[in-house]
């Protein structure tokens, strides 16, 4: 069972589908920095919908040692940049990010990226759920954009397309 670091998107967003609790049952372990510890409570504190990460025991807090300082100069979130640093000193781990700039980015530094909704086709092949559809609507509902291409793909990677 592989482990993974992961960014705030993957935990929010499966928290408001209610499924937050199949990353346990896909990763034997689960780290997330600080910085997104930090952004979830930024968002609960301004009254949105966001996990509150205490009540996940299978999420452990890890910092990363250093920060890529080219990675610096980029768009990209705290919570990004602590995950893709965290991921680079433990390349075995898969990192969970959605955002597009943060995923090429991590990918041209030879990591294993997984999105939101790999991590529902992973459930649907580990038999946590019976269709991705569903899940794919709600994410959409939920505050995810999903393009109509992304949805189609995704929906026939399940084979439910």
């Amino acid at each position: 069972m592989p482990e993974a670091v992961s960014n705030t998107s993957p935990l929010l967003y499966l928290h408001r589908i209610g499924a937050a609790d199949w990353l346990p049952c896909l990763f034997k372990e689960i780290w997330a920095p600080d910085a997104v510890r930090g952004e979830l409570l930024e968002g609960r504190a301004k009254g949105y919908d966001a996990p509150d990460i205490a009540a996940y025991p299978w999420l452990d807090l890890v910092n990363p040692q250093a920060m890529p300082s080219e990675w610096l100069a980029l768009d990209l979130g705290a919570g990004e940049l602590a995950a893709m640093a965290l991921a680079l000193e433990h390349p075995a781990r898969i990192v969970l990010l959605d955002d597009m700039l943060a995923r090429r980015t991590a990918q041209a530094a030879g990591l294993q990226v997984w999105g939101t909704l790999r991590i529902l086709l992973e459930a649907k092949a580990q038999g946590l759920t019976d269709a991705v559809e569903p899940s794919v609507w709600k994410l959409s509902k939920a505050g995810m954009w999903i393009s109509a291409e992304v949805r189609q793909r995704i929906l026939a990677l399940a084979g439910e397309g």
